[in-house]
Order: C-alpha cells, then structure tokens, then sequence
C-alpha cells in the first residue's frame, strides 16, 4: 500500500508510540492512574501531561495556555461556542468550523461566509468591509484541508482586532509546518495530522481571552475543560509535536523536493486547484478533464489518495472547498487529492503517480 492522504491523517511516529506505551502497558507500576489525582501516581500522570503541554505549546505563540482535547472538533465548537456574537467565517472552512457556525446561527447568532477568490483566498477588501463593528469572531483556517492554499491569517486577526474580535485559526493542518501568527487569540490542533495518536488535539487560549465551557463537570483544564485526559495520548501528542519541531528543516526540504517532482511528473492535461504561491507543499490537489474519480480509486485500491476531504467522503456532494473556487460540480468531481510528508519515499510517491496517469488515461 502506497499511502498518500496525509490531510486526512498521517502516519504515527514510532516515538510517539514509544513515548505512550508506558502509560498503556498493565504491567508499568501505576500507568492506569488519573492525572487530576493528589497522590504519587496521579502526580507522576500530571507531570507527563504537562511536559506534553510545553512541547505542544513550543510551536505556538507566546502569551497563552494550551488546553487538552478530544481533537480539533471538539476544539473548534468549544472555540466557536465558548464565545457569543456576531461570527465571520471563509466559505472553504472544515465542516467543524461551517457546521458549528450554522449552529450558533440557527439559535440566534449573526454569521456571515467570506467568499474566496480562484486561488482560494480570501479578499482582503472584501474581509475589510465584513468585519464590521458588532463582529465578535473571525475564524479562518491557516491551511486548507483540500486543497492546501494558505489564508492571509494575520492580516484577518488586524481586521478582527479593528473591531474588537476574537481571531480563531484552525491550524490543524498548518501545525508545525506553517507558522502561526503571533496575532491571533485562539488556535485548534489536532495530533493525529502531525503523527501523533487519534483522539486528542488542543485548544489553545491567549492570556486574557475567557470561554465559556463547552462540557461541564469537574474542570480539569485550566481555561475551563472537563474530564479526565489520557496520560497516553497527551505524550503521544506531545513527542509528535516535539519531533515536528526538531524536524522542521529536514521534512519541509523533503516535501518541497517531493512536490517539486510530483507536479513534474502530472502533465498539461492536469490542472492544480487553488494557488500555487500561497500553498503548503504537501498538499497536491488537481484535476482533469473528464476524469471518473470513483472509477480510479476502485481501481488502484492499493494507493491510498483522495476524492477531497475524508470528513465529507460518503456524502454523495461535490467538494464544498472546490466550488467555492469557482469549480463547476463536473469539474470539482474530477479532482483529487495527494498528501504526502516525512514518510512518504519519492521511488514510491513517482510510482504511484505513474499509475494514476496510466488508469486516467485508459479511461479515455
């Protein structure tokens, strides 16, 4: 199997799975003990939880808390509940934010979509004249999902301070790859895009910035989350967050250099969607002409790519994100999507490109 869908997930880093399997294992003392506990083992549990914070914290701006969640989901309603008025949003957000936001506005709340231009950016004059006054919240994704295009975030979080509003990123998938403007009020995060475990992410608060609580029990998470984290995850997390740092130059080299020959390798008969100047590398999403996206996935079973976000696969729609861009639902459904990173060798990347070419052309 030759796995290219990074955006949907990564790979785990085996230290991070060596980092969790003493808080996992029965027979490793007192593994099972809850981090919130007084006593020697919870205090043992809280310790690995908060070195875990500050390695998660290392690659995000000063001035704020990190606050353990389920993942960025949870991250993002809490972000997006935890606060009250007006709400600004971009077209081509995650269904975390989009649905969250459409919530908030079936109860009452004002929300407004920013539309993206081609390259699946926001317009800046057009953001100028929808964050008005009376806006409370602007939440934008500093790298998109689908199609890998990076949103001006600090100059969005000027416009959100102009009037006195939040600014909520999405970093998920810019996490440790992109940096995070120091501007900004509200990160979510997710462990799993960074090759750390499923079922943990982040929410992290500037100092000063008060949410109201999404779940309610005992308070564990200073900012104000309840329930008991898993010392297992939270070091998975954090050894994740610690490797995308020590790393840095090393993968985004690898990335840049397995893009560079990816984008070779694809022809004139393929178009890359959203711009290539404000792009994470990683992210290849193209389009041809035509092309029977489910008919190549059913037959090139043993390479792992996409049809668009895993979160909307199944739905039978064409990819919000793509007709935002200005795709037409044809065009958007002959689209797909390459995500690659530290794991991905570029004999095997070349390889499986060669066979997608192959597969859409005989579909001709």
């Amino acid at each position: 199997m030759t796995y290219l869908d990074y955006q949907a997930t990564t790979p785990l880093a085996p230290e991070a799975f060596d980092a969790m399997l003493p808080w996992l294992h029965p027979d490793a003392g007192a593994s099972h003990a809850n981090p919130h506990s007084a006593h020697a083992p919870g205090r043992a549990a809280k310790a690995a939880v908060e070195v875990a914070r500050d390695s998660v914290a290392a690659l995000l701006p000063p001035g704020g808390k990190v606050a353990f969640t389920s993942g960025a989901t949870e991250a993002l309603n809490w972000a997006i509940k935890g606060t009250s008025g007006a709400i600004v949003t971009v077209a081509t957000e995650h269904a975390a934010v989009l649905d969250t936001a459409a919530a908030e506005a079936a109860q009452g709340r004002a929300v407004t979509i920013l539309p993206v231009d081609r390259q699946g950016r926001v317009e800046l004059e057009t953001a100028r004249a929808l964050i008005a006054p009376g806006t409370k919240l602007v939440a934008a994704m500093l790298v998109n999902n689908e199609v890998g295009v990076v949103q001006p975030i600090a100059e969005l979080a000027t416009l959100a301070h102009r009037v006195d509003a939040l600014m909520l990123v999405d970093a998920v998938q810019g996490y440790g790859r992109v940096p995070i403007p120091a501007e900004v009020d509200l990160v979510a995060l997710s462990a799993h895009k960074i090759h750390g475990p499923k079922g943990v992410g982040a929410l992290w608060v500037r100092d000063g910035v008060d949410l109201m609580p999404l779940l309610h029990g005992g308070g564990q998470e200073a900012p104000g989350r309840s329930g008991t984290l898993s010392p297992a995850l939270c070091a998975g997390f954090g050894t994740a967050a610690r490797l995308m740092r020590e790393h840095a130059t090393a993968d985004a080299a690898h990335v840049d250099r397995l893009a560079q020959v990816a984008r070779g390798r694809f022809g004139a008969d393929w178009t890359i969607n959203g711009s290539l100047e404000h792009r994470y590398p990683g992210n290849l999403n193209l389009r041809r002409s035509g092309l029977d996206v489910a008919r190549l996935m059913s037959e090139l079973r043993d390479i792992a790519f996409s049809a668009g976000s895993a979160c909307a696969s199944g739905s039978g729609r064409a990819s919000h994100v793509l007709r935002a861009i200005g795709l037409s639902e044809r065009e958007a459904r002959s689209s797909i999507r390459l995500g690659f990173g530290r794991y991905t060798r570029e004999d095997a990347l070349m390889a499986a490109i060669d066979r997608i070419i192959a597969a859409a052309e005989a579909q001709r």
